[in-house]
């Protein structure tokens, strides 16, 4: 009796080594099957963060490559999290949901202006809201009057000036079917193309306008306090690292809780919405 035992002690030690070696085998195939998101992030020793780097006063690349703004104060402060440093990679809003499932993965989660839709959270994952937003619109200070709603700038003789690739170019097509749309590459150039007469109009965010109008006062931003829509912007990453969607969302409930969300809101002269 003893030696039987014994012999099926031997077999599950067989048994055991097996499938040990088998997971190693797996670990070796499959590396990102056996570590989490947030593991792999602490072994590099870096977050890779994409962003587009065009929205004042979200997410801004200066001539120097420095980044700024609220979202990358978001960014900085998931890194703190984890415990690593930070890298930015430039991604664009046209390539934006391509960038964020390719493969090889170029970077963890993006930031910076992403707002929140059903469209996005069916093939990927988006964060918790940590500001809000809606579209509204830019135009010349002395035109203010002129345009007080979509009617007034839905006409053949209003130029419209958006983005390319992004929800603005989205939003001026589906609701602008009279006036002339321009599409514009740099995001960023476009306050100065309306305020300079190359264009009537920018559609643009509640989070965006408010800083072009602080810092040219030849712009205006009449429909301010009425968006035409109503959202929050939150982070973006592909489905799958859902450890790492844990952390962020639990990043953004600290700062709502603790008075710093409300304090970004305020460095950067932004709508408190929680």
């Amino acid at each position: 009796m003893r030696q039987i035992k014994l012999w099926g002690l031997a077999a599950i030690l067989i048994i055991c080594g097996t499938a040990a070696f088998a997971s190693c085998t797996a670990n070796d195939d499959n590396p990102s099957e056996n570590y989490s998101t947030i593991q792999r992030i602490q072994e590099r020793g870096k977050l890779l963060v994409g962003t587009t780097g065009d929205y004042r006063p979200l997410s801004y690349r200066e001539a120097n490559g420095n980044y700024w703004g609220f979202g990358i104060e978001m960014a900085e402060k998931i890194a703190e999290r984890i415990g690593v440093g930070i890298e930015y990679v430039q991604t664009s809003w046209p390539t934006l949901t391509a960038d964020v499932q390719t493969e090889p993965q170029t970077f963890d989660l993006a930031i910076g202006g992403i707002t929140i839709t059903d469209t996005r959270k069916e093939t990927m994952l988006m964060s918790d809201g940590y500001l809000a937003n809606g579209k509204t619109i830019l135009c010349r200070a002395a035109d203010a009057d002129r345009y007080q709603s979509l009617a007034d700038i839905d006409k053949p003789e209003v130029r419209v000036m958006v983005n390319p690739g992004g929800l603005n170019e989205k939003f001026a097509n589906e609701n602008l079917t009279h006036a002339t749309i321009i599409v514009y590459q740099k995001n960023e150039e476009i306050p100065n193309q309306v305020a300079e007469g190359h264009a009537d109009v920018m559609i643009t965010e509640i989070t965006e306008a408010p800083w072009y109008v602080q810092n040219d006062p030849r712009l205006a931003a009449p429909l301010l306090n009425k968006p035409f829509t109503h959202g929050e912007i939150g982070v973006l990453m592909r489905k799958g690292q859902d450890d790492l969607l844990t952390l962020v969302n639990a990043v953004i409930s600290q700062m709502k809780a603790d008075g710093s969300l409300r304090q970004l809101h305020e460095k950067y002269g932004l709508v408190y919405g929680y």
